[in-house]
C-alpha cells in the first residue's frame, strides 16, 4: 500500500515537467515573434533555431510523461 502511494507521488512530481513545457513554448514563440517584428530580415535565419527549441521542449515533456508512466506501471 505504501509502495502504491509512493508511485503516485513520484509520478505526480515527474509530471511537473509537463507544466513547464507550455510555459516554455509560450515564451519561446512570443520572443521569436517579438524579434521577428523588430527585425523581419533576420527572422528567416532564426526559424530553424525556433523549430529545434520547440522539438527539444516537447521531447522533455514527453520524457517526463514516460517517466511518470514507468513509475506508475512498473
Amino acid at each position: 500500500m505504501e509502495v502504491d502511494a509512493a508511485k503516485a507521488i513520484g509520478a505526480g512530481i515527474a509530471c511537473l515537467g509537463m507544466g513547464g513545457v507550455g510555459i516554455g513554448l509560450g515564451h519561446m514563440f512570443g520572443n521569436f515573434l517579438s524579434g521577428a517584428l523588430r527585425n523581419p530580415s533576420a527572422a528567416d535565419g532564426q526559424f530553424g533555431r525556433l523549430i529545434f527549441g520547440f522539438a527539444v521542449t516537447e521531447a522533455l515533456g514527453i520524457f517526463s510523461l514516460l517517466v511518470a508512466l514507468l513509475l506508475l506501471f512498473t
